[in-house]
């Protein structure tokens, strides 16, 4: 496999581990995955849900808990990157970000919406910025703001496609129909206008998709297409370093194919998850509300069906049957607990 290099920092194995939170992914997961020459990340969603005074002290909790989890997990990654998936959603968006630079984040990968603000908010720093885009029209929206703001362009960008997990970048009624042919031609006009910004600023911008990416197969296929990498994310929950409770890797290796499906997300996305008593409730009605941790910039809790911190904070910790268990696509394809290690090896032939 070719290394994937994003300006200065270059990664031996062209695999970012997709951000998964809440508490799924932490600097256990990311260091493991960067130690092995891929690009570990961290997930800024609620990463202080676990600090004792979190219930009252919602934004100083979850600052503390991100800047301690990735300090650890640069400490543990041996000289590997370290990335912080960012979600453009969430309330106080800005902090996370100043945050992960203060902590020495290496990468920002941001999502869940379109981060039109992210290089005036990292300017003077030396992260590397990488939105998320699921269409040729995002991310020639996304990098004609960066280039009219601040002139300044991408360092990466991570396309996610259909098949992936947690929220989506499609309508739900897009996902369905959506076919790999399309997916790969989608692709193909992103790395196009891409390319523009390329040439334009005189550099390289590689260009990494997720979404269903599962075996070195899927990655190769990816290479064909022009791309620089590939993001996977549900290849790693079932592994001894994720930092997610037990509970949540075994419903990842007992799921079965007919138990994945499409969501309706609090966040305004539609996500895909793993079938339970949860999901069965919250179709039948609403889902009671203990109390609002203010996690996202646009939301009413009377209006919505479920809390999705709520629901989360009990994924990771086990409470699976009454939790919302993101998961791509192919999540039904793990079958046991197995290591990062382990994965690599598979995945590179070393």
């Amino acid at each position: 496999m070719k290394e994937l290099v994003i300006g200065n920092l270059v990664a031996k194995v062209p695999i970012i581990q997709g951000g998964m939170g809440v508490g799924i992914s932490l600097h256990r997961l990311a260091s493991a995955v960067a130690r092995e020459g891929g690009i570990g990340v961290i997930s800024a969603a609620q990463p202080g849900f676990r600090e004792s005074d979190f219930a009252s002290n919602v934004r100083e909790a979850n600052m503390r808990a991100l800047a301690r989890e990735i300090k650890l997990a640069k400490e543990q990654a041996e000289g590997g990157i370290i990335g912080v998936n960012i979600m453009v959603a969430m309330k106080g968006y800005e902090d996370f970000v100043r945050c992960s630079i203060e902590a020495g984040a290496d990468l920002i990968i941001s999502g869940a919406g379109l981060p039109m603000d992210l290089p005036k908010l990292a300017a003077g720093s030396d992260v590397k910025l990488a939105p998320i885009v699921s269409s040729a029209k995002a991310a020639k929206v996304i990098l004609s703001r960066w280039a009219k703001q601040t002139d300044t362009t991408a360092d990466l960008v991570v396309i996610e496609g259909p098949k992936a997990g947690g929220h989506l970048g499609f309508k739900a009624e897009e996902v369905a129909g959506y076919t790999d042919e399309m997916m790969d031609e989608e692709i193909k006009r992103i790395i196009e206008v891409v390319k523009g910004f390329e040439e334009r600023y005189n550099k390289k911008i590689p260009v990494v998709f997720g979404g269903g990416v599962y075996t070195r197969e899927d990655i190769d296929h990816c290479f064909d297409l022009g791309l620089d990498g590939v993001q996977m994310a549900t290849r790693f929950v079932a592994t001894e370093e994720c930092d997610a409770d037990i509970n949540f890797k075994m419903a990842y290796v007992n799921a079965k194919k007919e138990d994945i499906q499409i969501v309706k997300s609090p966040v305004g996305m539609p996500g895909r998850a793993i079938r339970n008593d949860f999901i069965r409730r919250t179709e039948a009605g609403k889902d009671p509300i203990e109390r609002c941790y203010g996690c996202l910039a646009r939301c009413n809790p009377a209006e919505i069906p479920y809390c999705i911190s709520q629901a989360l904070f009990k994924a990771a910790n086990g409470d699976t049957d009454n939790a919302l268990i993101f998961c791509g696509e192919n999540a039904y394809r793990v079958d046991k607990i197995t290591t990062v290690k382990e994965i690599f090896k598979e995945l590179t032939g070393k």
